[in-house]
């Protein structure tokens, strides 16, 4: 990897690692503590709040979490788990108990996995009262009889729900749309990696001299959060959307993913497998029936968005997934910026895709032009084939993505050369 690639790679990671200590939920203070750090990245971040009880279509609003502390002590007086140390300790939006309790007491209320049993779970309970502890299945198994004192200081509350949303303006108003969550605390790949590589995205394109889409970009807790947005924003969304991506799982070294739009038919998945089928052909394709993201928010029937996801482990498809194992360890700089890059080339393909026409009839003479080599050798011509290759298909009626997927070539690899057709007057811009 090249030094200059490296360095994003490392600049997404410490962006990571910044993020890795906050106890983030599906609202609180955690959130906008997340929201406030990559506000530094992106000054024209909008931070929104929608109020506790605000219905969106079937949902409401929940009540906010925050937590402060939360701990158990063991017979002997020592503090064997403490949340503190760990934010996946603590089943998410548990609510406040203080009291002493027997080991079988307790044992209801304490989450571990018996496969993997050096790793802490991580368990929610949004929608139902509850509280519990995560724990390693080795430490459970230290437990001892006796009394343990329980300790979690938190609370629920009429409070808000909080997002982010940043608009990059180009030529049209057409726009594509990009996804990511910030509910999960600390985990990797599953939670990090997607609004890290998403920030990086939105200054990649904040530095580009002209866009032909307008990007909405938006940061928001799972599930309850995109059926939030798109209960505020659904029909300018269906209005103006073209193409978009969730952005989730896209930070570890492993195989690239692909999991489709609803219908598999959209723009953004033409892109999605044009850009892994000739970057990385090895990628895992999955089904929408694998879907468990905000994909099913935005692919769902009456919405109609035209979203795909591209990710590196799929979330779920590794033993990591939800657990104190997805961690900083997990990921990594190279593995960032091999999501960073997929989904770069993904929204340049984008940005190149037009409907292209060859301007003259039969072949045009490339040689008075400089595009064909004076001399005619097997060595020196396959450029200029590429060109005519390229010419042929060009009649107005298909994208040049097509094209760039019937002659075997990847879209952003003619750019240069249609910009020379296109200046030389032998093609133009149908749409």
């Amino acid at each position: 990897m090249s030094n200059d690639k490296l360095k994003i790679g490392r600049e997404i990671y410490k962006l990571c690692e910044e993020l890795w200590p906050i106890t983030r939920s599906i609202t609180g203070d955690g959130v906008r503590e997340t929201l406030k750090i990559i506000n530094r990245h992106l000054q024209d971040l909008v931070v929104n709040e929608i109020p506790t009880g605000t219905q969106c279509f079937d949902w409401d609003v929940p009540l906010e979490w925050n937590i402060r502390s939360a701990y158990i002590i063991n017979p002997n007086g020592e503090k064997i788990i403490d949340f503190k140390n760990n934010n996946l300790h603590v089943v998410g939006y548990s609510t406040p108990i203080n009291t002493t309790m027997s080991l079988k007491e307790l044992q209801n209320n304490l989450f571990s996995l018996r496969d993997q049993p050096d790793a802490i779970p991580y368990v929610t309970s949004y929608y139902k009262k509850n509280w519990g502890f995560c724990i390693s299945e080795n430490q459970r198994k230290l437990l001892i009889e006796g009394d343990y004192k329980v300790y979690i200081d938190s609370e629920l509350k009429n409070g808000s729900l909080t997002y982010g949303e940043l608009i990059i303006p180009g030529k049209s108003k057409k726009e594509v749309f990009l996804s990511t969550y910030i509910c999960h605390p600390s985990m990797a790949n599953n939670e990090l990696s997607g609004p890290s590589v998403t920030t990086y995205i939105a200054k990649w394109l904040q530095s580009m001299d002209e866009l032909k889409y307008t990007y909405r970009i938006i940061f928001i807790p799972e599930t309850i959060g995109s059926i939030c947005y798109l209960s505020k924003n659904i029909k300018k969304m269906k209005e103006s959307i073209v193409a978009g991506f969730n952005v989730s799982c896209i930070g570890d070294n492993n195989c690239y993913s692909y999991l489709p739009s609803r219908n598999g038919n959209t723009i953004s998945d033409v892109v999605a497998l044009h850009v892994l089928n000739n970057k990385y052909p090895d990628f895992v394709r999955y089904s929408f029936l694998d879907r468990g993201s905000d994909e099913r928010q935005y692919c769902a029937p009456g919405v109609d968005l035209p979203i795909c996801s591209i990710m590196r482990s799929k979330y779920g498809s590794y033993a990591e997934y939800h657990t104190s194992l997805d961690n900083l360890d997990f990921i990594s700089p190279e593995g960032l910026f091999g999501g960073f890059d997929v989904l770069r080339l993904s929204i340049k393909c984008l940005e190149l895709n037009n409907i292209l026409k060859s301007t003259i009839l039969c072949e045009p003479q490339l040689g008075k032009r400089s595009l064909y080599p004076n001399t005619s050798i097997k060595s020196n011509i396959s450029e200029a084939r590429k060109i005519l290759n390229f010419l042929t298909y060009a009649d107005g009626s298909i994208s040049n993505i097509d094209i760039a997927e019937i002659i075997g070539t990847p879209l952003w690899e003619l750019d240069i050369l249609i910009n020379r057709l296109i200046k030389e007057g032998l093609l133009k811009v149908i749409e």
